[in-house]
């Protein structure tokens, strides 16, 4: 079952936030992630909404996500984002 991987990025510093995306999205890729949607605006039919753009990856599963996520492998990449940006992100399994 696909699941599904969100990001939403508050950036400081694009150029360091640029190092950061260049790094993450083939290892991403590694774990059989990929881009669904990137810079997205989100459109608000109720609610609301913080106007930040969205970034979706699909991933094969919620397992692939939690192995990625806690990849040792992980820790330098993330740090290259410190300092760049504070993120949210949220992860669901599809249907």
């Amino acid at each position: 079952m696909p699941a599904y991987f969100i990001v939403q990025a508050t950036i400081t510093d694009e150029a360091q936030y640029q190092k950061y995306r260049e790094a993450v999205v083939p290892f991403i890729a590694s774990f059989g992630g990929k881009i669904a949607a990137r810079g997205a605006k989100v459109e608000v039919f109720e609610g609301d909404h913080d106007t930040r753009p969205v970034v979706m990856f699909e991933f094969p599963d919620m397992q692939a996500i939690r192995a990625f996520w806690n990849s040792p492998d992980y820790a330098p990449i993330k740090k290259l984002r410190d300092g760049a940006a504070t993120i949210n992100v949220w992860a669901f399994p599809g249907t």
